[in-house]
């Protein structure tokens, strides 16, 4: 892989901003739970998790692309060390399906509907990455597309259950919470959408080349910080938000 020494530095800073956009965004989440009522404090716990495990894999990543290249003389030079970004799908195998379940926690909804949409939202967002991961590795644009495309058959799914399949238990949430969690089904959506973009894109520039290689990595680490840090940031408001509504306080005295 030829990278120039620009593409070199934007990939590595990019991992560099996520690495301590996920840390601060993890220490928020867990702090903030002390301002949520009981409910809603798994659905924090979570939220800072995925985090926390985004945070871990990054500097994963940050070290396995810093031992792939060398810069000599201003210029960028491959080592034996290939870049292992195995890390990235491990990262989403463990934090996509929690995305979803915490969601779903945050809506307080009864405990059979809970354990029922959890356990197959989360079971569709494992599949969808699982599915991906070998178009990701391949070299050949066939298998890319191949596998690409299978990846999103449980996305749409997921896009039908979150639109359709939560209909009702949005109707169900209090008034002034539909719109926040309304908003958090197209954060993850269009989030989640910006992935195949980004992957179809890298293909498009020709697969293992400094402009695709630079496109994935900046692509996908602007996805990861939209899908967890700032979908968590939506759970957070959900959480407080009910937290208000349940206790019966106005949204002013929320936090006092």
């Amino acid at each position: 892989m030829e990278l120039t020494l620009g593409q070199y530095e934007l990939i590595a800073n990019a991992f560099s901003f996520t690495i301590a956009t996920m840390g601060a965004a993890t220490l928020f989440f867990w702090l903030g739970r002390s301002q949520v009522a009981p409910a809603y404090k798994t659905a924090l716990t979570i939220t800072g998790l995925v985090t926390f495990i985004a945070a871990y894999h990054y500097v994963r990543i940050g070290q396995s692309w810093d031992a792939a290249f060398d810069v000599v003389d201003g210029g960028v030079q491959a080592t034996a060390v290939p870049f292992n970004d195995a890390y990235r799908y491990v990262d989403w195998l463990l934090t996509v399906p929690l995305l979803l379940v915490e969601l779903i926690l945050v809506m307080n909804l009864p405990r059979r509907e809970t354990v029922s949409k959890g356990v197959r939202l989360g079971g569709l967002a494992a599949l969808m990455i699982v599915l991906g991961y070998p178009g990701e590795i391949s070299d050949g644009l066939g298998a890319s597309f191949l596998w690409g495309a299978l990846s999103m058959i449980p996305f749409l799914w997921i896009v039908y259950e979150l639109f359709v399949g939560l209909k009702d238990s949005i109707a169900k949430q209090p008034s002034d919470v539909r719109g926040l969690v309304d908003t958090a089904r197209w954060v993850t959506v269009l989030a989640w959408a910006f992935y195949p973009v980004v992957y179809f894109a890298g293909i498009f520039f020709g697969l293992g080349g400094g402009v695709s290689e630079t496109v994935v990595q900046v692509g996908y680490t602007v996805a990861d910080i939209v899908a967890k840090a700032g979908f968590g940031i939506l759970i957070y408001m959900i959480a407080v938000r009910k937290s208000q509504h349940d206790l019966g306080a106005q949204p002013a005295a929320a936090t006092a």
